[in-house]
């Protein structure tokens, strides 16, 4: 009898290798050819599964935001108090920052990819900004809940906060990966923003 194929585990097989090869040598040296050298496979399966470069990197940046979404949860699990607004959006940022070879990788093809799209029409075309809209409806949401139980002032726009965060933690990990500061820096900075947010002001001292 003919073998049955996982087709699931195939695709996430060569999103995997073109991962490997974006982390070790940048997206933009990334080629159909190199991802099926990596991956194992042939091209022409590689071809077979993603009908252009743009769609294979397009769900490179899904697989990678899906991973990073577990290890945000196992994360939050492991805190003190996981039920608090604070908690889920200070660790759901947190593991943001590319402070780990997983993160790392995470931050350095999606930035890169947002690079290569604004001069490449096929890749722009790709839906990649909806994973960064997603993660911002995510955080609104924590933070109308937030408002609800009194956590935070009445009047905040929760839409602008939460775009604010996200722009605030890219810029910081991009920071990170081009050595302006230490991930430790990165991480006192974002919980002083978080702090103004939640109305707990540290020192200056504490955020140098």
């Amino acid at each position: 009898m003919p073998r049955t194929v996982d087709h699931d585990a195939r695709r996430t097989q060569i999103v995997e290798g073109l991962i490997r090869v974006a982390g070790r040598a940048g997206l933009h040296t990334v080629t159909m050819r190199s991802v099926a050298a990596e991956a194992g496979v042939s091209l022409r399966l590689v071809q077979y599964y993603f009908r252009s470069k743009a769609q294979l990197m397009n769900s490179a940046l899904r697989h990678l935001e899906q991973q990073s979404d577990e290890r945000w949860a196992r994360r939050l699990a492991e805190s003190s108090d996981p039920s608090s607004a604070r908690a889920v959006i200070e660790t759901f940022l947190a593991e943001a920052l590319p402070v780990d070879e997983q993160s790392r990788t995470f931050h350095l093809v999606w930035t890169s990819y947002a690079v290569l799209a604004m001069s490449d029409e096929e890749l722009a075309a790709q839906p990649f900004v909806e994973g960064p809209n997603r993660l911002e409806r995510q955080l609104a949401d924590v933070l109308r809940q937030a408002q609800a139980r009194d956590e935070l002032a009445a009047d905040l726009d929760v839409y602008a906060e939460a775009a604010r965060l996200m722009a605030v933690n890219h810029g910081l990990g991009t920071s990170v990966l081009v050595g302006q500061r230490s991930p430790e820096a990165a991480v006192v900075v974002l919980r002083y923003h978080l702090d103004l947010l939640f109305g707990q002001l540290p020192s200056v001292a504490e955020t140098r």
